[in-house]
């Protein structure tokens, strides 16, 4: 499970055994946990954020996309 980013609390990572699935990224903050598309940016899954926070988690994903779709690729090739 390869970490890629650290950002106010969030823990942005993605598991090694899921090379068949789009690239995506998941994101953990105490026992809330959700799974983002990279392309285009979108919720896949979410269990525990609101609504409000969600919408910032998928900010931080737009803003370090390249960054993550690049650790994604890098890993999976």
């Amino acid at each position: 499970m390869p970490t890629i980013l650290r950002i106010k609390g969030y823990r942005f990572y993605f598991y090694s055994h899921e090379p068949n699935e789009p690239p995506h990224i998941h994101v953990d903050k105490d026992s809330r946990s959700l799974k983002a598309w990279l392309e285009p940016v979108s919720l896949a899954r979410n269990i525990g954020f609101r609504p409000h926070e969600i919408n910032g988690i998928l900010k931080l994903i737009e803003e370090n996309r390249t960054a993550l779709l690049e650790a994604w690729h890098e890993y999976f090739s």
